[in-house]
C-alpha cells in the first residue's frame, strides 16, 4: 500500500510529533475505514485517540512502527506543506513544512528522516490525486502493480475541489501524475486553466458523446447519483425522506449531516442542482438559495469528510444526509453500518466522474497507462462488482454490474441540467452560499 495523506496546519495545536512541530503545525493521523468508528482527529488539529506523541519516537526508531497499531512508511511530500504519510510496513518521512526549514534545524529534523527513509525500492512512482476513497484506491493500486512490478502507485485521498486546488498551486511544479475522479466540470475548468494533458485512451469510442472531452483533456469512468441518505434503524417506513425536499420537513430539523460543501464535488453538484432548478423554473436563484437557507437551518453539522459523515450518520449524531449512491452501497456490502438511501423520485444529477493525465506529470507514460487501466474493462468490471460503480460506458453488459445497482439504475430520473452554466457559476453561488447562508438559515 502507499497511501499519502495531506495534513493541514492548525495555530495553537496540541502535535503529535517533535517534527511536526518544528514543520509550522499539522498532526498526524491514521486515515479511518469507513467502518470503524473509532473518531479521527477532531477539529483544532489535535490529536486522535491512540495517535503517536512525541515519546513514541524512540520506540519508533527501534521497531519500525508506532505504537497503537500506527505503521510508518516511505513516503514523498509535496513542497511547502506539512505531511504525515503511513502504510503497510513502510517508514514515515515528513521531509517537507508550511514553512522552509534552514541551517542546522533542517539537518536536526529532516537528515535523520531521509537517511531513515532510503533511496526507496527502485520502482518508478506513480502518484495519483482521487477521492474515490481507501478501499477502491488500494485495490486499483494492487491491481496495477500487479500488471507493472516496476512500479509503486502512491495516492493521496482528498476531495475533488482540493484536488483541483491543488493542482493549481501546484502548476508550476507539478507533484502527481493522474487525477482520478471528479465531476467532469471540475476537469472542465481544469482543462480550461491549463492543468491537463490531452491524451484519449483507446476505450474512449465506447463512450456517450456528454461523458468524454472533444479535445481530449478528460474522459468519464462512471456516472454517479446523489441519493439521500439515512441511519436506517432510526428511520423506516413512512419516515424516510423520498425526495429532496422531504429534508426539509421539520422532524429532520437538527438531524441533518452535510459534507462540507466547499471541498466536495458531490456536495457542490447537488447545491448546484437546487439552485439551477429555481433558476430554470423561475428564472431566479433566488429560490434555490432559499432552499439552501432551509436545509442550513436543518443541519446539525457540516463535516469535514466521508469518513466522519459515516461515522456519525451510524452513530445517530444525525440521521439524513446526501451523498453519492456508490458510496452508500459499499458502505452497505462491507461494513454493516445501519446505513441506507433512496433515489430521490423527482429526478438527481447523474455526474460523469472523469479521469486525466496531469499536465508536466514526472511519468505521463506511466500515467497514460494507468488511465487506460481504470476506463479499460478490466478496471470498469472491477469497479462494478467490487466498488458499485455504475460505467459512463455504454459497452458494458447489464450483467457486469451487482444487482442491487441494477435495479437502481432503473428507477433512476436524471436531473436535466445545464452543465456548462454549473461549471460557471457554481464557485460564485457557493462563495454567496458560504457568506451569505452558512451557519445563519436558523436566524
Amino acid at each position: 500500500m502507499r497511501e499519502v495523506l495531506p495534513v493541514a496546519p492548525a495555530r495553537g495545536a496540541s502535535l503529535g510529533t517533535a517534527a511536526l512541530r518544528a514543520a509550522g503545525g499539522g498532526r498526524l493521523r491514521r486515515r479511518e475505514s469507513a467502518g470503524s468508528l473509532r473518531s479521527p482527529a477532531g477539529d483544532g488539529g489535535l490529536r486522535p485517540r491512540g495517535a503517536p506523541s512525541a515519546r513514541d519516537s524512540r520506540f519508533a526508531a527501534a521497531t519500525g512502527r508506532l505504537r497503537g497499531g500506527w505503521r510508518l512508511r516511505r513516503g514523498g511530500a509535496a513542497p511547502r506543506q506539512a505531511w504525515a504519510a503511513f502504510g503497510r510496513g513502510g517508514l514515515l518521512c515528513v521531509i517537507s513544512a508550511s514553512r522552509p526549514f534552514r541551517g542546522a534545524l533542517f539537518l536536526l529534523l529532516v537528515l535523520p528522516a531521509l537517511t531513515a527513509c532510503g533511496a526507496g525500492d527502485g520502482r518508478t512512482v506513480l502518484t495519483v490525486y482521487s477521492p474515490h476513497g481507501r478501499d477502491m484506491l488500494e485495490a486499483f493500486e494492487a491491481r496495477f502493480e500487479e500488471m507493472h512490478p516496476d512500479v509503486d502507485v502512491q495516492w493521496i485521498d482528498m476531495g475533488s475541489q482540493e484536488v483541483l486546488d491543488r493542482l493549481r498551486s501546484e502548476k508550476a511544479n507539478p507533484q502527481a501524475d493522474v487525477w482520478w475522479g471528479a465531476p467532469s466540470a471540475m476537469f472542465e475548468t481544469a482543462a480550461a486553466e491549463g492543468l491537463l494533458e490531452a491524451y484519449t485512451p483507446s476505450w474512449a469510442d465506447a463512450l456517450p458523446v456528454e461523458a468524454k472531452d472533444d479535445e481530449g483533456y478528460w474522459f468519464g469512468t462512471y456516472v454517479t447519483p446523489e441519493v439521500i441518505a439515512f441511519n436506517s434503524e432510526a428511520v423506516t417506513g413512512d419516515a424516510i425522506p423520498r425526495d429532496w425536499d422531504d429534508v426539509l420537513d421539520p422532524r429532520w430539523r437538527g438531524h441533518v449531516l452535510i459534507r462540507d460543501p466547499l471541498a466536495s464535488g458531490t456536495m457542490r453538484t447537488i447545491f448546484g442542482m437546487i439552485i439551477y432548478r429555481s433558476l430554470r423554473e423561475n428564472g431566479s436563484v433566488d429560490g434555490g438559495m432559499d432552499w439552501l437557507r432551509r436545509l442550513d437551518a436543518q443541519t446539525k453539522e457540516y463535516v469535514l469528510n466521508p469518513t466522519l459523515l459515516y461515522q456519525k450518520l451510524a452513530r445517530r449524531e444525525g440521521l439524513v444526509t446526501l451523498w453519492d449512491m456508490p458510496d452508500i452501497e459499499h458502505l452497505k456490502a462491507r461494513t454493516g453500518l445501519p446505513i441506507d438511501y433512496v433515489i430521490p423520485e423527482s429526478g438527481t444529477p447523474l455526474v460523469v466522474d472523469a479521469i486525466a493525465v496531469i499536465a508536466g506529470a514526472r511519468n505521463p507514460e506511466l500515467a497514460r497507462e494507468f488511465v487506460e487501466f481504470v476506463g479499460g474493462t478490466e478496471g470498469v468490471v472491477l469497479a462494478a462488482r467490487e466498488h458499485f460503480r455504475l460505467p459512463a460506458r455504454a459497452d458494458i453488459p447489464a450483467d457486469s454490474l451487482p444487482e442491487g445497482m441494477r435495479r437502481a439504475r432503473e428507477r433512476i430520473v436524471p436531473e436535466p441540467l445545464d452543465w456548462a452554466l454549473l461549471q460557471e457559476k457554481t464557485s460564485e453561488w457557493m462563495r454567496f452560499w458560504d457568506e451569505n447562508i452558512r451557519g445563519r438559515g436558523r436566524n
